[in-house]
């Protein structure tokens, strides 16, 4: 870092910061400064429980304070993935992660090929077939694969997490569909173009990158008392709630 930059830094900081030039001229001027605590990374025992063991991670991932939060150059995003298996679905959510051109992920499950990806991939296409593939192994079939928004830097943000702005059914459509709606999603993403559903109408889901036709208009009291939802009523009664419980603290650390 050169010296000019090193002086905007501090003169931001005396412009932000309530003490101003104060605060400034005391870090700068210390003979020694105290190295940030680290909390220890918890140890499993075979005498804990899942819940125990659960919390304690919840724990350690809140000491750690801002695991992502406070470099800005790292964009962060949640990505969740519904799969089939021996007749049931499961739901297992990572956090996408976008730095200097390229992607990766972090998350937990039990499968350590399916959590952790190190920030090598290209494009996001090549992220989430990766993730596909790795399910194959475990012969889980993926059937439906949902990104969502950067999650702001802004630790005070009231902004709620955009789990679901692009929703793909996988299992309907080729690879080649898949890569195009993905490179086109993250292309929106990197320039910033993409709002949440906050800004928009209820409606947020855009599937296989297309846009939502303009809602229609309100039917009458009379129609509407006649009509009869005919839509199917699906519900998924399996999940990895406790990935899905980390990866949202993530997201907001």
């Amino acid at each position: 870092m050169d010296g000019q930059t090193w002086e905007r830094m501090w003169g931001h900081v005396e412009r932000v910061h309530p003490d101003g030039g104060a605060v400034a001229a005391a870090i700068r001027s210390a003979a020694r400064l105290a190295r940030p605590s680290v909390p220890p990374v918890p140890n499993y025992k075979l005498s804990m429980s899942i819940p125990e063991w659960l919390q304690a991670i919840q724990t350690y991932m809140k000491m750690l304070h801002y695991l992502t939060n406070g470099q800005p150059s790292v964009e962060r995003f949640p990505i969740s993935f519904k799969t089939h298996f021996s007749g049931n679905y499961f739901h297992h959510v990572v956090l996408g992660i976008y730095c200097n051109g390229r992607y990766g992920s972090l998350g937990m499950s039990r499968r350590s090929d399916l959590m952790d990806k190190p920030l090598i991939y290209r494009t996001l296409s090549d992220l989430i077939f990766e993730f596909e593939d790795s399910y194959k192994k475990y012969l889980h079939s993926v059937k439906k694969v949902k990104i969502g928004l950067y999650v702001p830097h802004e630790p005070h943000s009231f902004q709620p997490i955009e789990w679901k702005q692009l929703v793909l059914n996988v299992s309907k459509m080729t690879r080649t569909e898949v890569r195009k709606e993905l490179e086109k999603f993250a292309r929106d993403m990197r320039m910033k173009i993409l709002k949440p559903s906050s800004a928009h109408s209820p409606m947020k889901e855009r599937s296989r990158g297309k846009s939502l036709s303009p809602r229609r208009r309100q039917a009458s009291p009379q129609r509407r008392a006649c009509r009869r939802d005919k839509s199917p009523a699906v519900v998924d009664k399996k999940g990895d709630l406790a990935t899905l419980n980390e990866v949202g603290y993530q997201l907001r650390i």
